[in-house]
């Protein structure tokens, strides 16, 4: 899958299930989630059940990180690497 499909079904994801009543035009890539009040733990978890159902692995509990799942950005470039086909990062 391309980032710009991964990136698309996340970011679909996200205003689906965690941005109700706000524009998801507000959200950029690069913002912080779980600052911005976007995400708390329990949306953090939701997420991770939503990735590992959609992109078939598994996240590991090291792997809850803001690293990993703390923006969308973080969020494509970690599923790259999971899946086998982004850049270390």
């Amino acid at each position: 899958m391309a980032s710009s499909d991964i990136r698309g079904t996340i970011r679909e994801y996200i205003r689906d299930r965690f941005m109700i009543g706000k524009s998801s035009d507000s959200l950029m890539d690069t913002d912080p989630m779980l600052e911005k009040g976007i995400l708390d733990s329990t949306g953090v978890l939701e997420l991770v059940g939503f990735i590992e159902e959609t992109f078939s692995f598994s996240v590991e509990d090291e792997e809850l990180v803001p690293d990993n799942l703390g923006s969308v950005e973080n969020i494509v470039r970690y599923i790259e690497r999971k899946a086998g086909h982004g850049v270390p990062g």
